[in-house]
């Protein structure tokens, strides 16, 4: 097994908790007996180059410190290849630890159980989401959902999760659907005028919503949610079922279960573990096995023994 292991940093993560959470979470490695290196990058582009240097460097591990978007950012780095990921999880949602069983918010425990997981070769191999050759472990969100995404991401202020509050009480006042045409595999393409329309290859996004609640990162599927015609009062009274996944019950919502989907809609961004991809069409399709992540055990999918 590699001893040296790489800790990639979002320093800004969580208000600032990434770079807090670095120092317990090394610790926890090098006591543990590894050599620990650190990659925080001058912007995103910079730090995923560092990442994939490290990567080809043969390093015995990449270690996301921070958030969905480090995560995100890491399996662009890892996916395909035999280098585990590790996750150390203090961002604001944290989609991706929770559906995992990861630690959240617990540098120090999460440093330890990536220890013990190195050690132990426990490495679980998960599907990802791809579309084209961007890699997305949680959710591709598409329809009012993007479009408060493009609106907080245009705002200067307020800063901070308010900005994006705001963002959707005035998409919510300009509530509308959307002509979609949705493509499922090799089926023929349908119409649908929908709220929005999510792919998970994990349940949830949006720090617990969990918007895709049947889908298992496992399985070499995907699950789409379509949300159909549905009023501003009706949205606001379904909305807090999302949380515990009930929505998925209700008339204007279908689901499907698929390897891959395309999806057109006009004037529509889509967003995958809430980087924006581009406008759409975009094709989306389930790779199994693309990552493997350390664990506190061998996972549904198996144990990975370790490598080096």
């Amino acid at each position: 097994m590699t001893s040296e292991i790489t800790l990639f940093v979002n320093p800004a993560a969580g208000r600032g908790r990434g770079a807090a959470a670095a120092q317990p979470a090394a610790r926890a490695l090098r006591d543990a007996g590894f050599t620990v290196r650190t990659v925080v990058g001058a912007d995103a582009d910079d730090a995923l180059s560092r990442a994939r240097h490290a990567v080809r460097g043969g390093t015995g591990a990449l270690i996301a410190v921070g958030g969905d978007g480090m995560v995100s950012l890491a399996l662009q780095a890892v996916a395909g290849t035999p280098v585990p990921l590790g996750v150390v999880a203090v961002g604001t949602g944290n989609d991706f630890a929770r559906a995992t069983g990861l630690p959240v918010r617990d540098p120090g425990a999460a440093g330890r159980l990536v220890a013990e997981a190195l050690k132990a070769g426990h490495q679980r191999a998960l599907d990802l989401g791809r579309v084209g050759e961007r890699w997305f472990g949680s959710v591709l969100a598409s329809g009012f959902d993007s479009r408060v995404n493009d609106r907080g991401n245009r705002m200067r202020r307020p800063t901070g999760r308010l900005k994006y509050d705001l963002a959707l009480l005035v998409e919510l006042a300009a509530l509308r659907t959307v002509p979609y045409t949705i493509t499922l595999d090799a089926g023929e393409p349908f119409e649908v005028a929908a709220t929005l329309v999510a792919v998970g290859n994990g349940p949830s996004y949006g720090g617990g919503m969990r918007i895709c609640a049947r889908a298992a990162l496992d399985d070499g599927l995907l699950d789409v949610t379509v949300v159909g015609e549905c009023s501003r009062r009706e949205l606001l009274r379904v909305f807090p079922r999302v949380y515990k996944g009930t929505h998925l019950g209700h008339p204007a919502v279908t689901t499907h279960r698929v390897r891959s989907v395309t999806l057109d809609a006009p004037g529509v961004t889509g967003y995958a573990d809430g980087e924006p991809l581009g406008p759409l069409p975009l094709t989306v399709r389930a790779v199994p096995e693309a990552v493997r992540l350390l664990t506190d055990g061998p996972g549904t999918a198996g144990a990975v023994p370790p490598t080096g």
